[in-house]
């Protein structure tokens, strides 16, 4: 009975996993996409990957000479490592924010993110080389990774919320790109802050999808759980009262 019980429970999870990627194809190709670049970059010589990155990077120079080469090019590549991390970062946020959408909404908040935040901070590195705040070499920085298209999706979650939970949740995410600035400003780091700003401007493309209630989905679930658990108990009682039945008519039979 529990082998049983076990199989058809290992059952249920891989069909949940298998329908929730289907459900999100445009993450998951996406993810498989930074799998493969991931492991080509690691493969590369130690001396060769700065170099390599700096050709896909989204810097003044590429951004004015081809810019949409290095705007698709470096939400494909990172600096390395961390695929547990984007997995569950792409699962908790992008999935969940593609589910919602639908593909193409969805591709448009990252791509609003990404492109919009790659302008807005570097354009900032090229207001800091002309008044000579920065040095001339800003120029040709690497930017790559795909942390950008993430903030965006991050922030246009907010209105999958309901209330109060749409504005705590807010609270939080804000948090989460503001407290960087107190070690120092980066490029990096304001478009981390435009990217999520952005995200939450993308409220009209949010119109006439539905909301999320943590709390209503969490009773639902405990509800849910409680009722398979009772329904366990009692198809256990019905084959403990069947065997000793049987048991007894077999021990009188002999």
């Amino acid at each position: 009975m529990r082998l049983h019980d076990t199989r058809a429970t290992a059952i249920r999870v891989a069909q949940a996993v298998r329908d929730w990627i289907k459900s999100a194809p445009g993450t998951y190709v996406w993810l498989l996409l930074l799998l493969v670049t991931t492991f080509i970059y690691a493969s590369l010589p130690e001396d060769a990957r700065d170099v390599f990155l700096q050709q896909r990077s989204t810097n003044i120079d590429h951004l004015n000479s081809d810019p949409v080469h290095v705007l698709v090019g470096s939400a494909l590549w990172t600096s390395g490592g961390g695929m547990v991390q984007y997995a569950i970062m792409f699962t908790v946020f992008h999935a969940v924010a593609e589910r919602w959408l639908g593909t193409w909404r969805w591709l448009l908040v990252v791509a609003i993110g990404h492109v919009g935040a790659t302008y807005l901070s570097q354009g900032l590195v090229l207001l800091g080389i002309k008044t000579g705040v920065l040095s001339e070499s800003m120029k040709d920085v690497v930017d790559v990774g795909v942390s950008y298209g993430l903030k965006a999706v991050m922030g246009v979650l907010v209105w999958y919320l309901v209330r109060p939970w749409r504005w705590l949740y807010l609270a939080g995410v804000l948090l989460s790109v503001v407290i960087p600035f107190f070690d120092g400003v980066s490029f990096t780091d304001v478009g981390h802050f435009s990217a999520l700003l952005l995200g939450v401007a993308c409220y009209p493309i949010t119109r006439g999808r539905g909301t999320w209630d943590p709390v209503a989905w969490g009773r639902d679930a405990w509800r849910t759980w409680e009722a398979r658990r009772s329904a366990t108990r009692l198809d256990t009682k019905v084959g403990t009262a069947v065997d000793f039945r049987f048991s007894r008519g077999r021990h009188a039979g002999g």
